[in-house]
């Protein structure tokens, strides 16, 4: 009889188990994300800091992703490495997972002291320095920023999973009613993830445009403690932004990640072009606008694309100016000046840099469609056309090419930008063993508005068209990457050097 009531009741036993085992979930979240970083990111249970990776969770679908912050305050890129805090996360990575990469804000520590010892070398070079480690009591060998960096994004792509390098959190110092954006570390970043072809989120950027739209006042009661450093408020702030940047990625790794709250974030339709940031705050920039021909897609070369804006810099002192280039492919004066593109690239000018824009092949594009609505008034004058955009579903007034550039001219001088404006380059289009040249449109109408303006103009339309002319078409064809648009590197190495030419004087080199 006990046989038997005990028998009965291993059954039943094993009957609610089974029962519990199908009503448990089928399987546990498979893809992990994985957070490396300093204080700004790190989880604190002090209500005046926290960091924006502790609150990333609450955005993410646990079913579907893992979140592990493994940020920690204090430390630097260096010792992030050299005190076992990455080997410890990169053991726990496996093919097809995150991990975000964001450090900085230590970095320009001391190298040596007995007190942390935790700065690096600047840039991301291979130079190197043997110390003797006042703290660690040990021989070691010093970095760039860079070598650490890079050495976590290798790791990372070796377990087949995904690096995401991002550029520092924004301090709470402000100058002349805008923040001063930590410029050299984010920029460094940006230049790895090209490296490496990875991703990049510019965090510091996009946050600091929100921050600034809110005012000091408001921004102050984000950073109780210091100007680093913020509360949960000011942590949230930079957790929704970074989603709304991961989410416009290409390939999009995040989006079906997210809970309702995650989904409900607005992309951030830009990230995915990887656009650059001031390299050395401490320089005057010169930034680049206009089109696929100045900066084609991520600015990586695919399809044998590049624009010249890509190879610029070189020609020019890299140790007296800096070169933005913030051209992208497939817009219009309008779109770029209606869309995001524009304002952001305001935002991080100072007075004393300089505007270059060139605008023109797509702006002869249609007015209103359902694909790109692009198109500008043709000329200079300030007519304009009031629409229902088939794209945007909403009610736009479309101006003259003209009128384009004259917005982009008097917010840039409102601000004490010096501006350039230059034609656009010829297309590989030949007659009588000449390229053709534009007669009375684009070309002419961007000279007309320069002079209107007061601005310096660059001829690059008939520069570049005399070049090709002495080239001939056979060598010409080398130069483009498709039929007649787009350059090749060669070509936009070529076009780079005769802006260069023109550019030198006004820039003072």
């Amino acid at each position: 009889m006990v046989f038997r009531v005990f028998s009965n009741s291993f059954r039943l036993l094993r009957w609610y188990l089974a029962l519990l085992l199908v009503s448990l979930p089928v399987h546990a979240a498979e893809i992990q994300i994985f957070i490396a970083g300093d204080s700004t990111a790190a989880t604190y249970s002090a209500p005046d800091q926290q960091g924006w990776g502790a609150l990333l969770g609450d955005y993410i679908d646990p079913q579907k992703a893992t979140v592990h912050n493994l940020a920690r305050g204090g430390r630097s890129s260096r010792t992030f490495i050299s005190e076992g805090s990455w080997q410890s996360l990169i053991d726990q990575v496996k093919p097809g997972d995150i991990v975000i990469i964001q450090f900085g804000h230590n970095d320009a520590s001391k190298i040596n002291d007995d007190s942390r010892a935790r700065g690096t070398l600047p840039g991301i070079g291979d130079e190197s320095v043997t110390i003797d480690n006042l703290l660690t009591r040990q021989t070691e060998t010093v970095y760039t920023f860079g070598h650490y960096l890079r050495k976590m994004a290798n790791d990372v792509l070796a377990k087949k999973a995904t690096p995401v390098l991002m550029s520092l959190t924004q301090s709470n110092n402000w100058q002349n009613g805008s923040l001063l954006r930590n410029g050299s570390y984010g920029r460094w970043a940006y230049e790895l993830a090209l490296e490496l072809n990875v991703p990049f989120v510019d965090l510091n950027n996009l946050v600091a445009d929100r921050l600034e739209a809110l005012g000091a006042e408001k921004v102050a009661a984000f950073y109780p403690k210091d100007n680093t450093h913020f509360n949960p408020d000011g942590a949230r702030i930079h957790t929704e932004t970074a989603l709304s940047a991961f989410k416009g990625l290409r390939p999009d790794m995040f989006t079906g990640l997210l809970n309702e709250k995650g989904q409900a974030l607005k992309k951030d339709d830009l990230s995915w072009l990887r656009l650059p940031i001031p390299a050395n705050a401490n320089l005057r920039s010169v930034f680049l606008i206009g089109d696929s021909t100045v900066r084609n897609g991520a600015g990586d070369g695919a399809n044998g694309e590049w624009g010249w804006g890509d190879f610029l810099l070189p020609h020019l002192d890299a140790k007296k100016v800096n070169v933005v280039n913030r051209a992208v492919g497939g817009l219009s004066s309008r779109t770029f000046y209606t869309g995001d593109y524009w304002k952001r690239a305001l935002n991080m000018m100072r007075s004393g840099d300089v505007l270059v824009m060139q605008f023109g092949h797509n702006d002869a594009a249609p007015i209103n469609d359902d694909s790109r609505a692009r198109g500008t008034l043709k000329g200079t004058a300030n007519n304009e056309e009031q629409i229902d955009n088939l794209l945007t579903g909403k009610p736009e007034t479309v101006y003259s090419y003209g009128g384009y550039l004259r917005r982009f001219i008097g917010e840039a001088k409102a601000r004490g930008i010096t501006v350039v404006v230059c034609s656009s380059i010829p297309r590989n289009v030949w007659k009588n063993k000449q390229i053709v040249r534009a007669e009375n449109s684009y070309p002419q109408w961007a000279k007309e508005v320069a002079l209107q303006s007061g601005s310096a103009f660059i001829d690059l339309h008939h520069l570049i068209a005399h070049e090709y002319d002495q080239l001939g078409a056979k060598k010409v064809e080398a130069l483009f990457a498709d039929e007649r648009t787009h350059t090749s590197k060669a070509g936009a190495e070529l076009n780079a050097a005769i802006v260069a030419k023109s550019l030198k004087p006004l820039l003072g080199l």
